[in-house]
Formats: C-alpha cells, sequence, structure tokens
C-alpha cells in the first residue's frame, strides 16, 4: 500500500474510540478497555490489530462490527459510495451495511441449527442476490479448498470439531466479496495445510480490493498477509471502582464524566525484509 492513502481508496475509519466496561453486579466496577482509536483501512489492505491478551482486540473488532456500542467516537464505513457512520445510523441500516459491505469472521461458527453446512455457506451470497445454484456451486468449491470432507456437506456443523466449524465459518465468510472484512483469529484452529487455504483466500480478497482488519495470533499468518500492524495495549488497564453515587448512576444507565484511561496505541509499517 502507498504511504500516503488516497481518500478514496479508505474502506473503514475510526477516529476517538474509547470504550468501558461497568459491571453494575459488581459494585460498579469500571473497566477501560481502550481509548482515542485512531486507525485507517484502504482497499486492497491488510491490517492486523497485534498486542497481548487481554488487550481490547476481540472488543475493538466488535465494536467496528457495531455488536458493541463505544462510548465515544466515530466508525465510518464506505458503504454505496459514501462514508457512513454506524454509530449514527438506525439498527435495520447496520443490518444492512453488514449484509453488503462487512464481511465478520469471528471465533466461533453460530447459526441456525439442523441447516446443512452447504446452505449455511451458501446463504451469504443467496440473500446478496446470487442465484441458488451459484451460491451453492461457490460454497462446493470453498468448502472443498478448505477440505471439508463432502460426507458431511448435507449435515449440520454442531457436531463437527472445531476446526471443521472454523472452516465453515471461513468458507460462509469469504463467499460473498465484502468491501470490508473483520477477521477475528480465522486461522487458531487449523492445522498447517488449512491456515495456508486461509493465507491464499485472504490475498485473493486483496487482490480484488477488499479491504481486511483481523487478528492473527499466529505469526507466520500474520508475516503473510499483513500490510500494516495496529497495536494495541502495551501498557495495561487498570480497574477502578465508582464511588457509591456513581454506581447508582451507572446502575440507571445515566452517562458518567469519568476520567478516561489512555492506552498506548501506536501503528507501524511493518518492516522490509
Amino acid at each position: 500500500m502507498p504511504a500516503r492513502m488516497n481518500t478514496s481508496d479508505i474502506r473503514l475509519h475510526a477516529r476517538g474510540l474509547s470504550k468501558t466496561f461497568v459491571l453494575h453486579t459488581q459494585g460498579g466496577v469500571h473497566i477501560p478497555v481502550f481509548d482515542g482509536i485512531e486507525l485507517k483501512v484502504a482497499s486492497g489492505e491488510c491490517v492486523c490489530l497485534h498486542g497481548p491478551s487481554g488487550a481490547g482486540k476481540s472488543t475493538l473488532l466488535r465494536s467496528l462490527y457495531a455488536n458493541y456500542k463505544p462510548d465515544a467516537g466515530e466508525i465510518r464505513v464506505r458503504h454505496d459510495g459514501t462514508m457512513i457512520d454506524l454509530l449514527m445510523v438506525e439498527p435495520w441500516e447496520v443490518v444492512e451495511i453488514r449484509r453488503r459491505t462487512i464481511g465478520y469472521v469471528s471465533q466461533f461458527l453460530r447459526v441456525i441449527p439442523r441447516v446443512p453446512t452447504l446452505d449455511i455457506v451458501a446463504e451469504p451470497a443467496i440473500v446478496n442476490g446470487v442465484a441458488s445454484g451459484e451460491a451453492h456451486a461457490a460454497a462446493r468449491t470453498l468448502l472443498s479448498r478448505l477440505r471439508i470432507p463432502e460426507r458431511l456437506w448435507s449435515l449440520a456443523p454442531a457436531t463437527f470439531s472445531g476446526g471443521e466449524q472454523q472452516r465453515v465459518n471461513i468458507a460462509r465468510g469469504f463467499i460473498v466479496d465484502y468491501p470490508v472484512l473483520l477477521l477475528d483469529e480465522p486461522t487458531a484452529s487449523l492445522d498447517a495445510a488449512n491456515r495456508q487455504t486461509v493465507i491464499e483466500l485472504i490475498n485473493e480478497a486483496k487482490a480484488r480490493g477488499t479491504a481486511i482488519f483481523g487478528i492473527f495470533h499466529d505469526e507466520e499468518v500474520r508475516e503473510a498477509v499483513a500490510d500494516r500492524l495496529f497495536e494495541v495495549g502495551k501498557q495495561p488497564l487498570r480497574k477502578t471502582r465508582l464511588s457509591a453515587t456513581a454506581a447508582e448512576a451507572a446502575a440507571r444507565c445515566q452517562p458518567l464524566l469519568l476520567r478516561p484511561v489512555t492506552t498506548s496505541i501506536t501503528r507501524r509499517q511493518r518492516n522490509t525484509r
């Protein structure tokens, strides 16, 4: 990716993101996760989120997908040619943006029970207007590439191994050419051969112009796909307990003016070898 991004190339732009969890059942313990996050991901690049366990990487990824609502900031995504703030739109608009613009491969497969694997993988393409036959053909191709035996395609994945379920999840995430793709440890449960297949799928998506932001604990995979690293959470954040008055206010879901705790966040260009 060029050192300077063209504005038109940016697919995802988050700025000023802050997130704190308040544990109402534990006396209002206040757990800061991240503060002041700013990141940009352009078409055709993969930015890898990097940091120690517990630094808030998955929380940030879920926030970018609008599963969690940050306390402050903006999450702008290019949808139908326009940068739209996910935090300012109606819920039905979030669903529409997810359907066509933002794909998400989580660590766990969550689908309707008793639905055959082939249908589960084909479904995102079908809801985006792809003919059923074409969608199922694409699903077969992905399942084959990810080494899911054909005898399993007609079965629901609930009884599959963890690695098999993850591969179904990956196939489902890559069957649509999303402009933005979020990946949460997609290779964590995979053997070497399937990790290589995922590397190939990611690089093919980049070549098509997909902007990818993901978590990869496997250094070999990270080195193979990352254009840049986004580092978060080098310094541990401390829990604080709210005062009785503040805890009561939090329990009533009233906004609180709390002193922010800032994480140490840097972005760096991966060293050229």
